[in-house]
């Protein structure tokens, strides 16, 4: 089988691709092992994230250096067998964290961030997927007094961006979320973000706009690609597919085919799990719930209530464990009347992330018709088909929306 691109991974990032190249007249083939929308894309906190425009960046204070490095944190846990491997790459991190260069990851994704919704929006139309989106935003509860009044600092400090939010005391917050406790002393409502119940489901849709298109998903193993006279070709259940362009959108299996291709570029995973619960005493949750302190998300899911973690740092392939899961239940059921768990065991996902807090969309430089799009850490979902829209113009030679220079695999080099 022949095309002209081939986009290997089914994931937010690489079906959003696929439909952009695809609406500019490109004859794509979708390749997974897996069928779409079953990896990071399934598992997420399923939101939108518009008023994302700070990038979540490596604490630089003293004591909270002291704090995590005591490794009984709930937001972030790390592995110690793993962490004088990960050791350097969270030192770059670290150095990306100062203000001035934080500010600059902040321009570079800007011009991402402000689109993410209106892409969303025109896929989710196209896909008939609305039914699984609300235009409420979401709400980041506060459990102290002092947190909740560096937060709302936080917030007006971001005036410049035109972010809508409401700041919410105590009854007001019970207002708006009846079930919730008085464990949280207020909260702020951010306006311009939408949240989705099941993100997998999404995915799937989006897909499913693509294959109603005329595009083909196949089964088939990325790491097989290879470039034979002048055409890229990977192996699939199928057969070969062969193409003069080809794009990697494998998220969290990115390294494992850019590393055998010879590219070095610093991607590292950080880990995350999930799992759904059932509500108590009727209880229901109209709002993405975001315990800022203690680093999770409460979602209302199609499967129940998403309780979502934030970072932990092992090996990508070691087995899941409960620690943080459990930390973060705890918490949780003190803020809101969780019931039991619904999974037979929690959803462990993995995000990949570079260090100056940006992905990495553009040509390979070493290999013509090769290309990437992956690197997307926390974002891949709100980010998914905005980054499509951008590659696919860098792809066809179209003019592109914004400079796609900070996302360039060059900077690392």
């Amino acid at each position: 089988m022949h095309c002209q691109t081939i986009v290997l991974g089914a994931g937010i990032v690489g079906v959003c691709t696929a439909l952009h190249l695809q609406a500019r007249g490109v004859e794509v083939i979708l390749i997974d092992r897996q069928p779409p929308g079953n990896g990071t894309s399934h598992g997420n906190a399923g939101l939108i994230e518009r008023s994302s425009v700070i990038p979540y960046a490596f604490p630089r204070e003293l004591s909270s250096l002291v704090r995590y490095s005591l490794n009984q944190q709930s937001d972030v846990r790390y592995s110690w067998r793993y962490l004088p491997k990960v050791a350097p790459w969270l030192f770059t991190y670290w150095q990306n964290s100062s203000p001035t260069r934080l500010n600059q990851a902040a321009r570079a994704m800007l011009p991402l961030v402000q689109r993410c919704v209106d892409e969303h929006d025109a896929l989710i139309e196209a896909a008939g997927m609305g039914h699984l989106i609300k235009a409420n935003g979401w709400i980041e509860v506060f459990r102290n007094q002092p947190a909740f009044s560096t937060a709302q600092a936080d917030a007006r400090a971001l005036q410049p961006y035109g972010l809508r939010y409401e700041v919410l005391d105590g009854e007001q917050l019970r207002e708006r979320e009846p079930s919730l406790s008085d464990q949280a002393v207020g909260g702020i409502h951010w306006l311009d973000p939408k949240t989705v119940s099941d993100p997998g489901a999404l995915t799937r849709g989006y897909a499913a706009l693509f294959i109603k298109r005329g595009g083909r998903f196949i089964q088939g193993d990325a790491l097989t690609l290879k470039h034979l006279d002048g055409r890229w070709q990977v192996l699939t259940e199928q057969g070969p597919v062969s193409a003069e362009q080809a794009v990697i959108a494998l998220g969290p299996q990115a390294p494992e085919l850019f590393k055998q291709l010879g590219y070095r570029i610093p991607l590292a995973i950080k880990r995350g799990y999930h799992m759904h619960y059932s509500s108590l005493d009727d209880a229901q949750l109209q709002h993405s719930i975001c315990d800022a302190q203690g680093g999770y998300v409460l979602a209302p899911m199609a499967q129940g209530i998403r309780l979502t973690t934030g970072i932990e740092f092992a090996e990508s392939s070691d087995q899941a464990n409960d620690i943080q899961l459990s930390r973060c239940e705890a918490l949780a059921r003190k803020l809101y009347p969780l019931g039991e768990r619904l999974d037979p065991e929690p959803w462990l996902g993995r995000r990949p992330c570079l260090p100056d807090m940006r992905p990495v969309i553009g040509p390979a430089a070493h290999h013509p018709g090769l290309w990437f799009n992956f690197g997307h850490a926390h974002h891949g979902l709100t980010l998914g088909p905005v980054s499509g829209r951008l590659l696919a113009e860098m792809l066809t030679g179209a003019p592109t929306f914004t400079d796609p220079a900070p996302y360039s695999a060059q900077r690392f080099h």
